[in-house]
């Protein structure tokens, strides 16, 4: 008897039909169609979550009750996106982010804790949730000197993915803040943080003073 194959679990017949539709060429837009018939279903996205699989797990995170998002919770989500690299974590982290986190106030108060997690990816979403506010014009908190003294001590210490999300909020400081903006504009120079990186034609260096002064032209421009 093969105790493995006897004890394995299989997926339900809707995740196998729902799987049976990812191929080499499924986009985030099939992934949304998907979703948009399914709703809400916390437990299927459980079952595809399990899959490890990274448009399974973006899917899941559409369907989820964020209700049933609590720390633990995300804490063992966090846990299992480790198994991806770089990119796909990063993009998994921003996508629960931006699909379940912002939507609720009491999982924003939970992205508002996490300016020192242990965990890199939840540092990253606060940061990013504040750098957010400013780029969609959404009123910002009072606290820009706070997260200015931050970046100042710790941008250039963190983690690249935490740096590249409290990176964006400096930026998004400087353009919307012209009181503080020489002094994102010199936390730039002073880190250097992106200085010799290349980005196509057309797109926005993350270099902080070429990132401020491209955007605040662009306002100025128009």
């Amino acid at each position: 008897m093969d105790e493995k194959k006897d004890t394995e679990i299989r997926p339900s017949s809707k995740a196998e039909n729902i799987l049976s539709q990812f191929n080499s060429k499924t986009k985030l837009g099939d992934l949304r169609k998907i979703a948009k018939d399914i709703k809400k279903d916390h437990d299927l996205a459980m079952e595809l979550w399990t899959t490890e699989e990274f448009l399974p797990r973006l899917l899941a995170i559409l369907i989820m009750d964020k209700n049933l998002l609590s720390q633990d919770v995300l804490n063992q989500l966090d846990k299992d996106m480790q198994i991806h690299d770089f990119s796909e974590r990063n993009n998994l982290m921003d996508w629960l982010m931006a699909n379940q986190l912002t939507k609720d106030k009491k999982k924003i108060a939970l992205i508002e804790s996490w300016e020192n997690s242990r965990s890199a990816l939840q540092r990253r979403t606060y940061w990013y949730y504040q750098g957010r506010l400013r780029w969609t014009g959404q009123t910002p908190p009072d606290n820009t000197e706070d997260l200015l003294s931050a970046l100042e001590d710790n941008l250039a210490l963190e983690e690249p993915e935490v740096q590249w999300a409290m990176n964006f909020t400096a930026g998004w400081i400087g353009i919307y803040d012209e009181k503080n903006r020489a002094r994102c504009i010199h936390l730039g120079e002073r880190t250097d943080l992106y200085k010799n990186e290349k980005v196509s034609k057309g797109c926005t260096p993350n270099y902080l003073p070429d990132f401020i002064t491209m955007e605040v032209n662009k306002r100025l421009n128009k």
